[in-house]
């Protein structure tokens, strides 16, 4: 009878060792995609534009200036070298009074073109204030509450209003936001809002990018929970390991 027991018992631990080699291999998938997926993200991308900038600028090259002529091999990051020497370079010259003379000779021209003007005075803008070092930035990030009562969205302040704008607004403080749209910042809503009707926060605009673009899914200070859970998932794949080499042990 203890036979017959033995005999029936056998079939239905073979599942749970399979079961338990299954746990194993996804834990180990799972903590090698944590470790690998953020690194292979970030060199694809830079691998991406590196190549997009030498496939735009390398047909500009002539073909006996071009390293591949003399080498057997392609040579990545040619035409972003360029680029960047040609805009230090641009920078450089406009920096003294003939590149100054110079520039504003080209962007009086461009003021004359009625299509032409709108598009390049409004770029012209945004490229100041995006790499400008000076206050012309984001300030800093808000809520508001939009669209609906009780709803909240992070919006980025700029500079108050001035002249004809704040003196048609009514009689409060008031700062310029942008609201961003997910996943694409670069697209949103402009808006005066009252000050008093803003709740600042104390996160860096970098932070509220991030929370934007990733649709909540990085919240501000998720760091340190995101290290902890790899080290839970590297902890759990140690001890399924050890328990997997203690079985013939314990077998004997």
């Amino acid at each position: 009878m203890t036979n017959d027991y033995e005999q029936n018992a056998r079939p239905s631990a073979t599942p749970v060792k399979t079961t338990g080699m299954m746990s194993r291999i996804r834990n180990y998938f799972l903590t090698g995609l944590v470790v690998a997926g953020p690194g292979a993200v970030t060199l694809w991308l830079i691998w991406w534009f590196v190549t997009a900038v030498d496939a735009l600028v390398r047909p500009l090259i002539p073909v006996v200036y071009r390293p591949e002529t003399y080498l057997p091999v392609n040579i990545p990051g040619l035409g972003l070298i360029i680029v960047f020497l040609a805009l230090t370079l641009l920078g450089f010259l406009t920096a003294n009074l003939l590149g100054r003379k110079l520039v504003d000779f080209g962007e009086s021209l461009l003021n004359l073109m009625p299509i032409v003007r709108p598009i390049y005075r409004t770029t012209k803008q945004i490229f100041q204030t995006l790499f400008s070092k000076s206050e012309s930035s984001f300030r800093g990030v808000g809520l508001v509450e939009f669209p609906s009562p009780g709803m909240w969205s992070l919006v980025f302040l700029t500079q108050p209003p001035v002249g004809a704008i704040s003196a048609s607004l009514p009689a409060t403080e008031h700062v310029s936001a942008f609201m961003p749209c997910t996943p694409n910042p670069t697209t949103g809503f402009f808006f005066y809002v009252s000050r008093r009707d803003i709740i600042e926060l104390d996160i860096t605009v970098e932070q509220a990018m991030t929370v934007i673009m990733s649709a909540g899914i990085v919240q501000p200070g998720g760091d340190a929970q995101s290290q902890g859970k790899l080290a839970a998932l590297a902890e759990t794949a140690r001890a399924a390991q050890a328990a997997r080499k203690a079985e013939p042990s314990a077998a004997q």
